[in-house]
C-alpha cells in the first residue's frame, strides 16, 4: 500500500463520519473525490469495524469502479477487499441470488434494473440486507436517473444503514438517456431532492471544493461556472441559454490549435504526455477519427462505459492450456511466454481472473470453465477489460466524463440552435465537464462539419448522407460487426483457423487499416445484405456479422416499400480497435482444431465508413 496523501479539512470531515451517518457530499470537478472515498472506506473497516462484505459501494461507470478499485489498492489497507460495482452489475449478482432461475443474463440491462427494483420492493432481497447491510457508498450520483434512480431510492427508503453519497449537480449530464423529454428536465436533481425529502435534519450534507487536477490558469477557465451550473440544477430556473453562451465565450478565448493537417500531427505526436480531443457528439469524434487516422497520428476512440473488449492475451493463454483448470506456476510459466501489452502483470492479472475463476478448495488454481463463463457473460472484472492506455484519447464528452488528461483540445460545439430536443442547461453542463478535463493545457479546435453525418433512426449508427435523402454515402463500424460464434476461417472464406489465429496474435494490431469486402452480391437472406468478409492487407481475416448485414439492409432501406437491390461492393474506412478474445460454439473449434474451451481471438472493428459501389450498381443506387 502507498504512503496516503495528507487529507484537507473538508475531505477528513467525509472520512471521520461514524457508519451509521446518512451523508450527501457535493464533490465539485477535480475535487479528490474517488481518493476520499478510498480513504472514508478505509477508515469504515480499520476503525469502525465494518466488514467488506457489510458495505455496499456503487458507482455509475465502469471506469469509475475501475478507479476506486485502484485507490483501494494503493491506499486503502483495511479496505481493500471491498467490492464495487455498476448499478448494472449490482442489479444482476442481485437477481441471481434470489432467482437463479431467472436467466437474468440474458435479459437487458433496463429489464435487470427493473427487476431488481421489484425484487426489494416485494422483500426478496430481505435476508441478503436487513442484517447484513451496514453501509452504502454511491458514487455519481448526479446522473442517476430514471429506473436506476429508483432502484437506489427502493434500496435506502427499505434498509436502515449509514450512507456517503457522492454527486455534482454541475456534471449532470445524462438526462438524454430519460427518452420522453417531458420527464428529462424532471430528472435533473430529482435524487439530489429524494434524499433531502426523506432523511431531513438526519441527512449530514459536506462539500468537497478544493481543485487538485487543474495546474494552470488555463486549466482552471471553466471552474468558476460551477456554483451557478449547481444553481441551475438544483432550482431548475431558466438561464441555461446564458450559461452556455459564456462557457463558449470562455472556450472561444483559449488558444486555437488550428486543424489537423500535418502541423497538428507533429504537435500531437511529439507531446510526451496524454491528450484528450473531445467532441459533443460521438459523430463528431468519429471524424476526428478519421483525420487522425489520415495524418499518422496514433490514438484510441474512446468506447461506451458498456462496450467491453476481453484481451487479446486470455485467449492466448487459454488456447496453451489442455487442462479444465490451470495451476498458478503453469499460468506464470505460460503468460511469460506470450506477447501481452507493457503493464500486464502476472500478480494482478492471477488475482482478477480468481474472481470469477477459482475452484473449490485451493487458491492455487484456476477453473478455466468458469473464467470461460464469465468471459461470454461479460462478468470479467472490469480492469481485464478496460482500454489501454494511449497519449492520444478522441471522446465524446459524454465518455470522458471522470477521465483527466495533461493537455485538452476541445472541438467547438457551435451554438446547437435548432437541434431537436436542445436543451441549453444540458449543454452547458456538457461543455462544464469537457472544459475541467485537463490539468495543464486547454486548446479549442475549430467547428467541424457535421451536415452529412446524423445517427440513423432505424440502426441507431451514425451514417453519412448528401443532399438528396436517398443518398446514404457510409455507416458506422463497431463493436459486434464480426461474427464470433465460430472461428475466422469457418465461416464464409477457408483459410487453417490455427495459422489465423497466430496471424490475429502477432500481425494485426490496433490503428490497422482494413476493408470489408463483398464476397458476392446475393443477399443471405431477407432483410440481410450479402456477407463481407474483412480483410486485412490481402488476406480474410474475419466475415461480417448477422447483425451488421442486417443493419446496411435497413441503412440502405429508403421506404417501407422500397427493398435494395445492389449494397456496396467495398466498404472502406474501419480500422481495428482490438483484438480480443471472444466466447464461441466450443464443438465447432475443436473441429477447427483449436482449444477445448471455446475461446479464440477476433478483431474489433471501428469507424465511419465510405461505401464503394461497381460502377453499374453506382448508377441504380443514385436512381
Amino acid at each position: 500500500m502507498s504512503e496516503p496523501f495528507a487529507l484537507t479539512e473538508e475531505q477528513w470531515a467525509v472520512v471521520d463520519l461514524p457508519a451509521d451517518a446518512l451523508t450527501l457530499v457535493t464533490a465539485e470537478a477535480g475535487a479528490g473525490k474517488t481518493y476520499t472515498l478510498a480513504r472514508r472506506l478505509d477508515r469504515l473497516v480499520g476503525e469502525a469495524g465494518l466488514g467488506a462484505e457489510e458495505i455496499l459501494v456503487l458507482t455509475f461507470s465502469r471506469a469509475a469502479v475501475r478507479e476506486l478499485r485502484e485507490r483501494l489498492s494503493l491506499h486503502g489497507d483495511a479496505a481493500r477487499h471491498v467490492r464495487a460495482q455498476t448499478f448494472d452489475s449490482w442489479a444482476l449478482d442481485m437477481l441471481n441470488r434470489v432467482d437463479a432461475r431467472g436467466e437474468w443474463v440474458e435479459r437487458s440491462f433496463e429489464a435487470r434494473i427493473d427487476g431488481a427494483r421489484q425484487a426489494i420492493d416485494d422483500e426478496l432481497v430481505d435476508d441478503l440486507y436487513e442484517h447484513n447491510l451496514r453501509h452504502v457508498v454511491i458514487d455519481e450520483v448526479q446522473d442517476l436517473v430514471g429506473a436506476r434512480r429508483e432502484l437506489v431510492e427502493a434500496l435506502l427508503d427499505r434498509f436502515e444503514c449509514g450512507f456517503t453519497i457522492v454527486g455534482d449537480p454541475a456534471q449532470a449530464i445524462y438526462g438524454f438517456t430519460v427518452k420522453d423529454p417531458a420527464e428529462r428536465k424532471g430528472e435533473t436533481n430529482r435524487f439530489f431532492e429524494w434524499l433531502r425529502g426523506t432523511f431531513g435534519e438526519d441527512l449530514t450534507e459536506l462539500r468537497l471544493t478544493h481543485n487538485f487536477r487543474a495546474r494552470t490558469d488555463e486549466a482552471r477557465i471553466a471552474l468558476g461556472f460551477g456554483p451557478r451550473l449547481r444553481v441551475l440544477s438544483e432550482t431548475g430556473h431558466n438561464g441555461g441559454e446564458v450559461l452556455l453562451k459564456e462557457l463558449r465565450d470562455a472556450l472561444a478565448g483559449v488558444m486555437s490549435f488550428g486543424d489537423f493537417d500535418g502541423l497538428a500531427a507533429e504537435a500531437l505526436n511529439s507531446h510526451p504526455g496524454t491528450t484528450a480531443i473531445l467532441c459533443r457528439t460521438n459523430g463528431q469524434a468519429l471524424l476526428v477519427d478519421e483525420q487522425l487516422q489520415a495524418i499518422g497520428v496514433p490514438h484510441r476512440l474512446q468506447r461506451s462505459a458498456r462496450d467491453r473488449a476481453v484481451p487479446a492475451w486470455l485467449g492466448m493463454l487459454m488456447a496453451r492450456i489442455d487442462a479444465s483448470s490451470l495451476p498458478r506456476e503453469r499460468f506464470d510459466e505460460v503468460l511469460n511466454g506470450l506477447p501481452v501489452p507493457e503493464g500486464v502483470n502476472a500478480d494482478l492479472a492471477w488475482r482478477l481472473l480468481r474472481r470469477t475463476g477459482s475452484g473449490r478448495g485451493t487458491d492455487r488454481r484456476l477453473d478455466l470453465a468458469r473464467v470461460r463463463s464469465a468471459l461470454a457473460g461479460g462478468r470479467l472484472p472490469d480492469e481485464l477489460t478496460a482500454q489501454p492506455p494511449a497519449r492520444v484519447v478522441v471522446s465524446s464528452f459524454h465518455r470522458a466524463k471522470g477521465l483527466e488528461f495533461d493537455r485538452v483540445l476541445i472541438v467547438d460545439p457551435g451554438s446547437g440552435e435548432g437541434q431537436r430536443d436542445f436543451d441549453p442547461a444540458e449543454e452547458a453542463r456538457s461543455l462544464y465537464v469537457a472544459m475541467t478535463r485537463p490539468r495543464d493545457e486547454l486548446y479549442r479546435v475549430p467547428t467541424i462539419e457535421t451536415r452529412f453525418v446524423r445517427t440513423d433512426p432505424s440502426t441507431k449508427r451514425w451514417g453519412r448522407y448528401f443532399f438528396k435523402r436517398w443518398h446514404r454515402l457510409g455507416l458506422e463500424v463497431a463493436a459486434g460487426d464480426v461474427t464470433t460464434n465460430h472461428p475466422g476461417g469457418t465461416v464464409d472464406f477457408a483459410a487453417d483457423p490455427a495459422e489465423l489465429q497466430d496471424y490475429l496474435a502477432t500481425s494485426v494490431r490496433p490503428g490497422d487499416e482494413v476493408e470489408l469486402r463483398r464476397l458476392h452480391p446475393d443477399p443471405i437472406g431477407l432483410r440481410e445484405s450479402p456477407p463481407y468478409l474483412v480483410i486485412h492487407g490481402d488476406r480474410p481475416i474475419a466475415t461480417a456479422s448477422e447483425r451488421f448485414r442486417a443493419d446496411l439492409h435497413t441503412f440502405l432501406k429508403l421506404g417501407p416499400s422500397y427493398e435494395p437491390q445492389h449494397f456496396p461492393a467495398l466498404i472502406s474506412g474501419v480500422r481495428v480497435d482490438a483484438v480480443e478474445t471472444v466466447a464461441g460454439d466450443v464443438a465447432t473449434g475443436l473441429r477447427a482444431g483449436l482449444n477445448d474451451h471455446g475461446v479464440w481471438l477476433s478483431p474489433r472493428l471501428v469507424g465511419l465508413s465510405t461505401f464503394i459501389w461497381d460502377k453499374g450498381e453506382s448508377d441504380a443506387q443514385s436512381q
